[in-house]
């Protein structure tokens, strides 16, 4: 017997842990130009919790703790594997980022879907990936 459907409706946020939290939270807000949500020192953990909005409504949560251990491989280590966020044109935001010294890879094809997308490296060696969906 087949369980019933879950009522599922998207992502609610996606979890993010740094090493050099000004770093992260300046490559996420200001140079992706997510708006701040919340941000809370929370001192029985020595951590900072920044909330980010995407503009579907979901967020993310990026959380500085005392020297966690790094990613051990890129990107194929257990765990998450990537970000990837969906923009309507590629070009303007790789420009954007690469003003911003931030290394982009060239564009390329998706041989499944026939979509395009580039990856860039953010703080803490997280692999993202822009697809580009039209609207």
């Amino acid at each position: 017997m087949q369980a019933p459907p879950l009522a599922i409706h998207g992502i609610h946020h996606v979890a993010i842990i740094t090493a050099d939290y000004p770093r992260a939270r300046d490559f996420y807000h200001r140079i992706l130009g997510l708006p701040i949500v919340s941000e809370t020192w929370r001192a029985e953990r020595a951590s900072w919790k920044l909330n980010l909005a995407l503009p579907d409504g979901s967020q993310l949560e990026l959380f500085s703790f005392p020297a966690p251990p790094p990613r051990p491989s890129r990107p194929e280590a257990c765990g998450l594997r990537h970000l990837a966020l969906v923009c309507k044109q590629l070009e303007p935001v790789r420009a954007a980022l690469q003003q911003q010294d931030v290394v982009c890879e060239e564009i390329r094809l998706d041989e499944l879907t026939g979509q395009r997308f580039f990856f860039c490296q953010a703080p803490d060696q997280l692999p993202i990936e822009f697809y580009e969906c039209a609207p």
